[in-house]
């Protein structure tokens, strides 16, 4: 089964190859947006959220190993999981955006 990490990581592979295939209307969705602003954005901010998972993981794996301190890994654990949650937050408003606009008469 594979980690938080692992999927964080695989949705920004497929991100990145959406990106890149320039199929599937991105031409239109960036179209507005120069150089792919908000593709780069959505990436960054991902990638962003990995990093904090992976040094909450690093955090706690130290702290197993008595080479941490319990503050710094509950700091490391807090942020990863306020990050967790507001991906989670973004991602149901995207779902319920894409629901609305499907739901939209043609």
């Amino acid at each position: 089964m594979p980690s938080p990490v692992q999927n964080i990581a695989n949705a920004v592979s497929a991100y990145a190859n959406a990106v890149k295939g320039g199929g599937g209307g991105l031409e239109a969705r960036d179209a507005g947006a120069p150089n792919g602003e908000f593709a780069n954005l959505v990436k960054g901010a991902i990638q962003d959220a990995v990093k904090i998972s992976e040094r909450s993981e690093q955090a706690t794996i130290a702290a197993v190993n008595d080479k941490a301190d319990l503050n710094q890994v509950v700091t490391a654990v807090a942020e990863a999981e306020v990050t967790l949650r507001t991906v989670v937050a973004i991602r149901d408003k995207v779902i319920e955006a894409y629901r609305e606009i499907i739901r939209m008469p043609v």
